[in-house]
């Protein structure tokens, strides 16, 4: 299998040279880097090299001696499987938005109509009185939240602290680890972790829009503890040098891996931080440090609350969008009226369905299914501890999103 592993590094390199985004990190040998730039393979050739690796690959009978041998037969399986359905994307193969997401995710993303959507903004109706469309008065509240531009490193800072001091309380890591943060601006996402190797991130900042005081902790969490920094750490640090699985060295952003990143992230902020240890953190620190009134926090979370439950309308602007059901205007007026997003960030996400197109379900049906099997299996919120155990364990073992939906999978 390690033979086989090793080809398939080497084929996402060389698929990376025809896709700018797909490798996300990579952190093995640097020969394997300038290999792939010189033969610049071309598209058919990957793909008959990564069917040739796959054939082999489900023709070998996975290690009987190693109770992580058969999740790593398996992920190796699905992640070639995803590295094809990519070549076949870029080579202009039409997918559905499903087909893409089950091919590229091993996730099946569900569907909601117009009414699950309007039920919620019905409730918010109620929360947010007054005259005028609803996303007018969502945003004259969301004014009052905005963290000045001159505080933003330090509330940020502060937040970054909070969750490193709640994630070594549950979880180890190696005392070299670090990262960096930058402010950045012109990007299609908001933030972004670019995993450097031996424990180090970079984690970027995108300011080209107002930043809301909820933000700080979420981003703090999902870019660095515990969520993408440290699943980077953990891969690295148990999968790859301590048992020398070289696949775990590159990380292909369009794989089955990238909804077990994303799911863990989003659901890392509730595990660190619960709804009322979060708003005392959010009160006693960030407010203040944003020059926010501490005593506007539990309403502004409160509504805050019922619009994450609008989040997969944003599937479905992609998916309508992706299929050439709507166009971009109407698109971008779907994810207004449905997911409550200005103009603007509503812009910015068509930007980002632009470029990364289905990859839009793994932050919240990836959350969904990281909470479903961590609490199926006891890690419930009134029992943290196991919930932090179980949380680590996804961090660190081979796993799918099929996995997760049938409650398989290391743990």
């Amino acid at each position: 299998m390690d033979r086989i592993a090793e080809t398939y590094v080497k084929l996402v390199l060389a698929l990376g040279q025809h896709d700018a985004d797909y490798v996300d990190a990579y952190f093995g040998p640097e020969a394997w880097r300038g290999e792939a730039e010189s033969e610049q393979l071309g598209l058919e050739e990957i793909r008959s090299r990564a069917q040739a690796a796959l054939s082999r690959l489900a023709a070998l009978a996975p290690p009987a001696d190693d109770p992580l041998g058969l999740p790593r037969h398996v992920h190796l399986l699905r992640s070639l499987e995803a590295l094809i359905a990519r070549i076949d994307l870029l080579a202009g193969v039409e997918m559905s938005f499903d087909e893409e997401a089950l091919s590229l995710y091993d996730a099946e993303p569900p569907s909601f109509p117009e009414a699950h959507f309007q039920a919620i903004l019905d409730r918010l109706e109620e929360r947010l009185p007054g005259a005028g469309p609803l996303i007018e008065r969502y945003e004259a509240l969301r004014q009052a939240f905005v963290i000045p531009s001159e505080r933003l490193d330090a509330v940020f800072t502060a937040a970054i602290e909070a969750c490193r001091e709640k994630t070594l309380e549950h979880i180890e890591l190696p005392p070299e680890e670090s990262f960096t943060v930058e402010y950045v601006t012109d990007k299609s996402w908001s933030g972004y972790n670019w995993y450097q190797g031996d424990y180090k991130s970079l984690i970027q900042v995108n300011t080209d829009l107002p930043i809301y005081i909820d933000r700080a902790l979420d981003l703090a969490c999902h870019e660095g503890y515990p969520g993408h920094h440290v699943f980077n750490v953990l891969i690295e640090r148990q999968l790859f040098k301590g048992r020398g699985w070289i696949e775990y060295a590159v990380y292909p952003l369009f794989s089955p891996r990238s909804l077990i990143a994303e799911g863990t992230a989003n659901f890392g902020i509730e595990v660190a931080f619960p709804a009322e240890e979060r708003l005392e953190l959010e009160r006693r620190v960030l407010f203040p440090l944003a020059g926010l009134d501490p005593e506007r926090a539990a309403d502004y979370y409160e509504v805050q609350e019922l619009v994450k439950r609008l989040s997969y309308a944003g599937n479905e602007a992609a998916r309508r969008y992706l299929e050439g059901e709507i166009g971009a205007d109407a698109a971008a007026s779907w994810l207004t009226t449905y997911a409550l997003m200005p103009p603007a960030r509503a812009e910015q996400r068509l930007r980002f369905v632009d470029q990364y197109r289905s990859y839009v379900i793994n932050y919240n049906l990836g959350q969904d299914l990281v909470r479903r099997w961590v609490e199926a299996k006891g890690g419930t919120p009134d029992r943290p501890e196991e919930r932090w155990r179980l949380f680590a364990i996804l961090l660190s073992t081979p796993q799918l999103p099929s996995g997760l939906r049938s409650l398989r999978g290391p743990g």
